[in-house]
């Protein structure tokens, strides 16, 4: 195995790419009268899930950074701006795909349901905003790295100026990537301040990670700054508010679900870089690397994307927790199976729109 590879980027993708597909089955297919917040078993899982979406933007903010960074060193970087614009309109593309009904379309239905923004579009879209971030940086990276970590702890702190705000003068395709009035399930804000953080890191991994000591000195400090911002970010905030008289360290503190997330996932982070020449098995190694494949296939399967018929249609809410555990299982190995042995969709349609958008920068330079 390539010692210089950072194996712990693909067991993390792993654990949260599987702690998606249970979280997903589960809470679309267990009956509505057993998510008892107040019972200790769910509230427990529902926490835990509540880390897997923060843990996977901050997890491709720093693999995608770290790749860029690392083809800087061998004067490659615009190969890699360019890999990484078709890479964020890909997975732009992908993620309305997922939504179209084509059933529906065909007998003369339509709705603008599928224009709302999930995973991919959000993820795919804040790429792009690296890259262009990146450009104007004239590939600077210590001002690269500035604008990052300031850019992350500024959306996470403004969360309540555009937590309510309305967009709705906006066309929806814009609308739904700045608000959820329309049922997005992610916007812009605050989740590309994860993608940030996660780039900021990258820039950190780039520049020290062959000092002597580096992994000792930075899983201690993800654990140390990640039990700090679970436990007292929100007394900072207030602390801050209490010296500088800004209301807004108070709003921020009054709900502060942001900065707490990212300490779980600094605690991940620390946890899987401490372990992970225990963790690198192969297959671990693969799902990780199979992260597109396997959320495509998931959410086919649950969903229903094309055909409208999914589990959720199907089965839906009847699962008692047993059935939902045991059942979350098998879907997890069935979905990796199809995605190890029979899937090769990625790369198809990857290779597929990078030829539609040369030909299209082809034209335009005519």
């Amino acid at each position: 195995m390539n010692s210089n590879r950072l194996y712990f980027i693909d067991i993390i993708r792993a654990f949260a790419i599987l702690m998606m597909l249970q979280g997903h089955f589960i809470n679309t297919l267990l009956a509505d009268s057993y998510k008892d917040i107040n019972a200790i078993p769910y509230s427990v899982w529902s926490y835990f899930r509540g880390i897997t979406a923060p843990t996977f933007f901050t997890i491709s903010g720093l693999i995608f950074t770290y790749l860029l960074l690392k083809a800087k060193e061998k004067e490659q970087e615009k190969l890699r701006m360019r890999k990484g614009i078709v890479r964020g309109f890909f997975l732009i593309g992908i993620g309305y795909l997922l939504r179209i009904p084509f059933l529906s379309w065909f007998s003369g239905y339509f709705n603008s349901y599928f224009l709302v923004i999930d995973v991919l579009q959000c993820i795919g879209l804040s790429l792009i905003i690296v890259v262009v971030i990146y450009y104007l940086c004239a590939k600077r990276v210590l001002l690269f790295s500035f604008i990052l970590l300031a850019l992350g702890f500024l959306i996470f702190l403004a969360e309540p100026l555009y937590r309510t705000i309305s967009f709705d003068s906006l066309p929806a395709l814009l609308n739904n990537y700045l608000s959820k009035s329309n049922g997005s399930i992610f916007t812009i804000t605050p989740w590309f301040g994860y993608i940030a953080f996660g780039a900021y890191i990258a820039t950190l991994f780039h520049k020290y990670a062959k000092r002597p000591n580096f992994k000792k000195i930075t899983v201690i400090s993800f654990f140390t700054l990640g039990l700090i911002l679970i436990i007292s970010s929100s007394d900072i905030l207030i602390l801050l508010y209490e010296l500088m008289n800004i209301q807004l360290f108070l709003h921020a503190a009054n709900y502060n679900y942001l900065f707490t997330r990212l300490g779980n996932v600094f605690l991940y982070f620390s946890f899987f870089y401490a372990f992970e020449d225990y963790l690198k098995f192969p297959l671990v190694l693969k799902i990780g690397q199979k992260t597109l494949s396997i959320y495509v296939i998931h959410f086919t399967i649950i969903y229903g994307s094309f055909l409208g018929i999914g589990l959720n249609k199907i089965i839906g809410k009847t699962l008692t927790p047993w059935q939902a555990i045991f059942g979350a299982l098998f879907f997890i190995t069935i979905v990796c199976f199809i995605s190890f042995h029979y899937v090769k969709t990625n790369a198809f349609l990857y290779k597929y729109l990078k030829r539609r958008l040369q030909l299209l920068f082809n034209s335009l330079k005519k």
